[in-house]
């Protein structure tokens, strides 16, 4: 759990006082008004609350808007939805008037200027492709926004990372086991092997979660699984929770070039630890001494990738050869399996809104949840992230002052 704001204890304690006392009076429960709009962004497949969540939420007595087509991608028709309890809506801007709107992918400019003042709106941050404009807006429009990415639940992990993490590990397996098939062109291995046949070499460049989910389903498959890290006590963590023994490396790099060699497969799976680029773990020549016709998936590409051969691909076209070796660069391989996505999101935030009218709405919500708080980058207008602050160069306010102040 991050530390708490210098300011925290003298805002809590201003809070508490008679005079500002209505902020945490009662148990008000508070009527939801959510809209969810059909996602634009370029293959972006998946939805932030599914039929399921919307029912629990109308049953509940809220109001829940969704855009048609907007579960089309993740295979959720319309009229799912509306047996749900939901309205649907033929009308962008009427999904922006709602009063928190529910999206996956960073709103674009025009969804920005559809947005009408006071609002909240709950998506990714997307921090690699914001631009300064997005953020001015959002604050000119008086917006309060909650990055996905910033969330923490109670015990500080960050939840919407560790499901997408997790669903990048397993379906990154996946994903070279069709590679390795004739049907796809490869050289026509089957990842496992079965009896009599030695298994697939499996190397994973990373120990963190996408690299136990990982290892998980390359084990399950029966391959040879191979992790390297440099932080040791995440291998011994891997180890431990695979319930099984392994061969783990720290990143040596002979070790790793002569790895590299009898691997069929490598994954990808470092990731930068405060928003920079991912460490270039593997060269151009290291990769021209792979065999011929393996697979690399790099989970990481998003942030710069751990290839120096990488570079962005896409669900359409996701794949390139370089020195006959096999890249496949998507950075949003969730989407790949959007609806399974879409029930990990839902799963998420159901209760988070249910919790915020619970509480009486979003302002008493984010002073009780510090774990969420962490999670709001702009509070009614003023931008509370330090970080964005001084990446562009906007004035910055302590979100615990900000609501103690009751603004």
């Amino acid at each position: 759990m991050s530390k708490k704001s210098g300011f925290y204890d003298l805002a809590r304690q201003a809070v508490l006082e008679p005079q500002g006392s209505q902020i945490l009076v009662g148990n008000r429960k508070h009527k939801l008004n959510i809209g969810i709009p059909k996602e634009t962004s370029f293959q972006e497949n998946r939805i932030g609350l599914t039929p399921h969540a919307v029912q629990l939420l109308v049953n509940n007595g809220h109001e829940v808007k969704v855009e048609a087509g907007a579960g089309r991608e993740a295979k959720f028709q319309d009229n799912v939805f509306e047996s749900a309890g939901a309205q649907i809506v033929f009308q962008k801007e009427e999904i922006y008037r709602s009063d928190i709107i529910m999206k996956v992918a960073f709103p674009t400019m025009d969804e920005l200027n559809m947005l009408d003042e006071n609002r909240t709106i709950i998506s990714a941050l997307h921090l690699s492709m914001l631009k300064s404009e997005q953020l001015k807006l959002l604050m000119k429009k008086k917006a309060t926004a909650i990055g996905y990415e910033l969330i923490r639940d109670e015990i500080g992990i960050l939840p919407v990372m560790q499901a997408m993490s997790e669903i990048a590990g397993s379906t990154s397996i996946l994903i070279a086991a069709e590679y390795l098939s004739n049907i796809n062109h490869g050289k026509g291995v089957m990842l496992g092997g079965i009896a009599g046949i030695p298994p697939s070499n499996v190397v994973i460049l990373g120990a963190g979660t996408v690299g136990q989910f990982a290892a998980r389903a390359a084990i399950g498959l029966g391959a040879e699984v191979k992790v390297f890290d440099n932080n040791l006590y995440k291998l011994r963590r891997l180890q431990s929770l695979l319930g099984v023994r392994i061969y783990t490396s720290i990143l040596h790099p002979n070790i790793l070039v002569k790895t590299l060699k009898t691997a069929d497969v490598v994954i990808g799976a470092l990731r930068a630890n405060s928003g920079g680029r991912t460490p270039m773990l593997v060269s151009e020549e290291m990769v021209m001494e792979m065999k011929p016709g393996s697979i690399i998936v790099d989970v990481a590409i998003d942030q710069g990738g751990c290839f120096e051969t990488s570079h962005l691909t896409n669900h359409t076209d996701p794949i390139f050869e370089k020195h006959d070796v096999i890249h496949y660069c998507v950075p949003n391989i969730a989407s790949r399996v959007s609806r399974t996505a879409s029930y990990a999101l839902s799963n998420i935030f159901t209760p988070i809104l249910l919790d915020v009218a619970e509480s009486g709405g979003i302002k008493n919500y984010l002073w009780e949840k510090e774990n969420v708080r962490q999670g709001a980058y702009v509070y009614k207008g003023h931008l509370t992230n330090k970080h964005l602050s001084e990446r562009f160069a906007l004035p910055y306010k302590e979100i615990d002052l900000l609501i103690a102040a009751h603004l």
